[in-house]
Parts: structure tokens; sequence; C-alpha cells
């Protein structure tokens, strides 16, 4: 197992005038006791057209068998309805649900009247395309209110929905169409991006061509620009959506019928599409976001992440939405035109709830420094929200003394795309937070950190981080691939536990005397020092509390004598000069002389995922290529980048690597 050793002492009590929080500490032993009654109490926060007549059943996986989960079975109800036309018919029609800014400064407010006029729009223009339930469509376009349009109005018809971030490359979008087989790709003439108008059209017809259930190719025109064209194939939204009939009746759908196809980039191998359901997913999402976020209606929530993200989909769509709040989206970046964009809209739009990635925080470290801007009203902010990967306490701090006025509750969250919405995170009010710990299992969740055997490790310990008992949010299977599914996720502790197999997130963590989960990264992202497990989280955060690191990825790389050696790739704060033997003092003095990073590699930007995750299996590759060049080897191929958002990261490494006297103890 790893072993943990970054000591982490700060506490911060719970308060700061959450007295009325929607959910209260009763709700953990309540959840306990009975957490399928627990469930179905949240599941009774949606409107159903028929009530389910079993709450759950459960099929482990023993032997070869694939695991399967079923929630709320016999019930029926619609996701878009949920999410838009309850509220207009409750007579909040005239409310705002998206106040929308586009990174050129175009904005527009969409009440809840019109979102649902829009979606009902869409939903009849799907139907004539010829999507029917059980369709599958991908969306492949930027932060705009059409997307999430498009995206309810798939959930409203039941057709199956896949996000492609809006900057993958087209070999990235064809994969997920041909293994969907989607009748429809959604996409645009263009996006504004970091101050250009990009043209992407031609993008989605690589990726279009010759696919033989793809029937049409629905664009938006965004940037204006020209684009290439097909005939017969090839229609334009403002043909077919705008001119639509604003009357759409909507049907139910079963608990368990899909909603929406996910992909994740793994380690190895193709991407993964996960696949989530109507019932079980809605209510989970519903849920954790009314909890832990104490969603109020007066609440304007902004949560950073682009639409295609899984975060955007729970926190950005289903879960603000069927709660019925306004929201934020934000098409461009956080510097365009300038780095205050960010603190601009929340003044602008009195935003309450602010969900980031630590890796956008980070990066407001580096901008910002200790001087951080003054001039801009952030009063209305009340809480505040982490995602992403586990958070440096340096951040998580820094966060809270510049977003928070020192005062707000940092909700640290985990989970991923497998598990739907949030499964560890504090409640407002009730949980006393700890920089760098998302905390305790949310009521209702069940996860644990184990051993080998699946046995629960003791305090200090570290272990596998795993969930002991079904959710109603999990992933159902991965599409077309179900023993994927039960291999990837079920079997390294099938049978184990009352429930016949936990659930491995992949993530290794420690849990201290207090019970609070801590995050040690990956468990494929640990570097073994001469027998010692080191967390790469764990080396980051060190390297990162010192005031030259804006960012940091650690990697294990080969080493003749240790094994293993850490390489450690930083970014500058640009506040003072990077010297390499002051890193290496640092992490010998918050972990222990066996951390030292022997390599440091200073670089302009770290490879990330969408999501924000850095990529450290390809930092490790990129220096073990490099080693290979110097001597005469073939480097092979690097693994899969289509998941990433700034490709060009890699290429910027490999170039200072090449040019490097390579920096060692």
């Amino acid at each position: 197992m790893t072993e943990a050793r970054l000591q982490e002492s700060r506490v911060y009590a719970p308060g700061g005038g959450f007295s009325d929080a929607n959910v209260t500490a009763e709700a953990y032993a309540r959840a306990a006791a009975d957490p399928i009654a627990f469930w179905e109490e949240a599941a009774h926060r949606l409107d159903w057209s028929e009530p389910w007549h079993t709450a759950h059943e459960w099929d482990p996986p023993v032997g070869d068998a694939v695991p399967a989960a079923r929630w709320f079975l016999g019930g029926k109800l619609n996701v878009a309805v949920n999410c838009v036309d309850r509220h207009v018919e409750a007579g909040r029609g005239a409310k705002v649900a998206l106040h929308f800014e586009g990174e050129p400064g175009d904005r527009l407010s969409v009440t809840y009247a019109d979102l649902q006029r829009r979606v009902s729009q869409a939903a009849n223009a799907l139907v004539a395309l010829g999507i029917r339930p059980g369709d599958r469509v991908v969306i492949y376009l930027p932060v705009l209110v059409e997307t999430v349009v498009i995206t309810l109005a798939c959930a409203r018809i039941g057709a199956v929905h896949s996000l492609v971030f809006g900057g993958f490359s087209a070999e990235a979008v064809r994969f997920r169409l041909a293994d969907t087989g989607a009748k429809l790709l959604v996409t645009s003439d263009g996006q504004y991006r970091r101050g250009t108008a990009t043209e992407v059209k031609s993008t989605a017809d690589v990726a279009a061509a010759e696919l033989p259930d793809l029937e049409h190719v629905l664009v938006l025109r965004r940037t204006g620009q020209d684009i290439p064209w097909t005939d017969g194939r090839d229609v334009w939204w403002h043909d077919v959506v705008d001119t639509a009939s604003p009357e759409h009746k909507a049907q139910a759908f079963d608990a368990e019928h899909p909603l929406f196809i996910i992909y994740t980039s793994g380690t190895t191998g193709k991407p993964k599409g996960l696949v989530h359901t109507s019932g079980g997913y809605l209510t989970h999402a519903s849920w954790a976001h009314w909890a832990h976020f104490d969603a109020k209606p007066d609440d304007v929530h902004w949560c950073t992440a682009d639409l295609a993200w899984v975060t955007a989909h729970t926190y950005e769509i289903y879960g603000p939405l069927s709660n019925g709040l306004t929201q934020v989206l934000y098409e461009g970046t956080p510097d365009a035109p300038h780095r205050e964009r960010h603190l601009e809209i929340i003044e602008r739009y009195g935003v309450t709830v602010y969900y980031t990635a630590p890796t956008l925080i980070r990066t407001f470290m580096t901008w910002f420094g200790a001087e951080f801007p003054r001039g801009h009203d952030l009063s209305a902010l009340r809480l505040l929200g982490t995602v992403g990967e586990a958070i440096n306490p340096e951040a998580w701090v820094w966060f809270r003394r510049n977003f928070g006025r020192d005062e707000l509750p940092v909700i640290d969250t985990w989970w991923q795309s497998e598990t739907g919405a949030a499964m560890i995170a504090p409640l407002p009010g009730i949980t006393a937070l700890k920089p760098g710990s998302a905390s305790v299992p949310l009521p209702g969740i069940d996860a644990a950190v184990v051993d080998e055997r699946g046995d629960e490790v003791a305090p200090g310990r570290s272990g596998t981080l795993v969930v002991r008992r079904p959710w109603p949010g999990m992933a159902r299977t991965v599409w077309g691939d179900p023993a994927r599914y039960r291999d990837a996720y079920w079997s390294a502790f099938a049978g184990r536990g009352e429930h016949g197999g936990f659930y491995v997130a992949g993530d290794g963590a420690t849990r201290d005397a207090d019970g609070y989960i801590w995050i040690l990264g990956r468990l494929d992202d640990v570097v073994n020092v001469s027998g010692h497990r080191l967390s790469t989280i764990e080396i980051e955060s060190a390297l990162v509390a010192h005031d030259t690191v804006g960012e940091a990825g650690s990697a294990g790389v080969s080493d003749p004598v240790t094994g293993q050696a850490v390489v450690a790739f930083v970014t500058p704060s640009g506040r003072a000069e990077i010297t390499p033997s002051d890193l290496r003092t640092q992490v010998a003095h918050a972990i222990g002389p066996v951390a030292k990073p022997k390599h440091i590699v200073i670089v302009p930007d770290l490879p990330k995922t969408r999501s924000g995750k850095i990529m450290r299996r390809l930092l490790a590759q990129l220096w073990e290529a490099e080693q290979d060049r110097r001597s005469g080897r073939d480097p092979g191929p690097l693994g899969d980048t289509t998941s990433l958002q700034n490709p060009w990261a890699v290429d910027d490494i490999a170039d200072v690597l090449a040019a490097a006297e390579l920096r060692t103890a």
C-alpha cells in the first residue's frame, strides 16, 4: 500500500451561517439504519408519473457474473420534465434558469418558461430527424445555452446523449460516434476560444465520414464562419429547431432507461463508455446537489466545468435544474480577455455558489499570488466547492482566504464519472473542514479504505478506496462491454462484504483518526522508491506549498539503484526563480528524505484532462521516451492523448526535456 506521510493539522469548525442547512447530522444515522429507505425518500423529491414497486435489486459479481444494479423498478419519470416543466407548472416560469455569458461578451438570460419552450422545440426537431427513444445522439458543442437545450431535449424524448468536449480531435469524436452507433451528431460552425473564433465543422466532418449509423449532422451557427456542407446530411439548427413547434407532450420512461453515455480515459486501452440511467442517477444528482451545496431557491450556482465533463452533467445541468436554481454558463477561458474574467462574472450575476477545479485554483494562485485583485464585489458568495482531484492544502487555504473571505466553507467533493454524483463531501454547517480532505462519505454512501484482503485499514494506514454498497447514481455498465465493467471495477473484491462485492474506485487513500478520507491519487500514480510506496499527490502538495511553484506533477521513473525515482515537473508561480535544491528540501521537510525528487523539470504547463486531472502517466512516458532517445532506442508511441484539454503541453514538455541538462540529486 502507499505510504501516507504528509501531515495536515489545520481544522476549520463548521458554521458560517448554515444554521438552517438543508441536511442535518441525523441524516447519517437515518441513512445507515436503512439506506434503501433513505434513497427512496430522496427519490420522492422528484416527480414520478408512475411509482416504483421495488426500490432496489442487486446482482453481485459472483464468479463470471456481471454485476447489475436496478433502482426504483416499475417507476417511470421524465428527466427533462423534472428539470424544467415542473418548475413552470409550479408558477416559477419567470425565474431565470440560465445566465449565459459568451467569451466575446454576448449575454443572454433564459427563464424556465423560455427553457421549456426551447427544449420542446428541440425535442420536436429531434423527432422530425428520426430520433426515437434509445437512439444515441453525440453532442459536440462548447458551453452554450443550446448545449443544455439539446441535452435536455434528448432526455425529454428518451434519446441517449453523449457529450464531447468541443476542443476534442476528430479522432476522439469519431470513436464516440462509432462506439455508440449514433444516429445524430450535433455541432457548430465554430467556437470562441482564447479570443479566437475557431472553425470546427470540418473537424466534425472528418469524425462523421462514412459512418453507417449516422444519418444527420445538426449544425448550430455560433461564429458565422464559412463551413463545408454535405447536402442531405447536414441541417442548420435555425432551420429545424428554431422553426419547430414550442408544444411537446413528454412521455415518461422507465427508471432504468439509459439517460447518457459518458466516456472516461483509462490509463490503457480505449475509453470506456459509462451508461447512466434515468431514475437512479437523477435521484442521486438532485439530492447530492441539494445536500452538500445546501441549495436554496435564491442561489445563483456556477459550476465552471465544460458541459461535456460529468461534473457539468450533474452540477450544471441535472442537479441544479432539478432543484429549480438559477445558474451561470460561461463559454470561454478564465483569462479571456484578461485574468479577472471569473471575478467579473461572479460580481455581475451575484454568484452565491462557485464550484471549480483545483487546477484552476492553482492557476489563480500563480496569476494573483498574495496580491489578489481588489475592486470586485464577491460578497454574494456563500459557499465554495472543488472537484477534479484531491486539492493541495495550500490551494484550499488560498481559495478560502481570497474567494471566501476566510470564512466560507470549501466543499471538497470526491466522485467520478462512474459514481454519477458526489460520494465523499462535507455537509455545510455540520462537518468540520480539513484542507486537502473531502472529509467523510455522504449519507447513504458506504465508502471505505481497505487493504489487499478487503478489510478496513486502521487510522493512519493507506489502502484502496472502495464503495461497499450499491447506490442509485452508479453507472450500470460499460456501453457494449459489460465484462469490461465487471473486470475494471468489481473483480478485485468480488464476493467480499454483505453485498457480494466492492466497487473499486482506482484511487489510493488513507483515513485519519477522525474517519476523514484523504485521497492519495490513482493507484497507478504511485512511486516505489527502494520499497517505499509514495503518493504523487502528497509530493505535489509539498511542492505547491513552496512559493515559487504554481503547479506540480510527479511520477515514478526507472532508476538502476532504487527501482524507481521521483521526477517532478513544475510550473513557475512567477513570484521568484525556482531553485531545485530548495524544492527538494521542501519535500524532505514535508514528507521525508525518501520522497525527494531525484529529477526536477521546469515546464510551461502540465498535461491535464478536461476534469483538471494531471496526466501523470504521460509525464512518466515523456521522461522515459527522452531517456530512450538519448540512448539511441526507439521510444515508441505515447498513450492515448485524446482526452487532454491542452495537448500542446505534451510537445512543450518533450521540447524542454530534449533541450535540458536534466537535474538530478
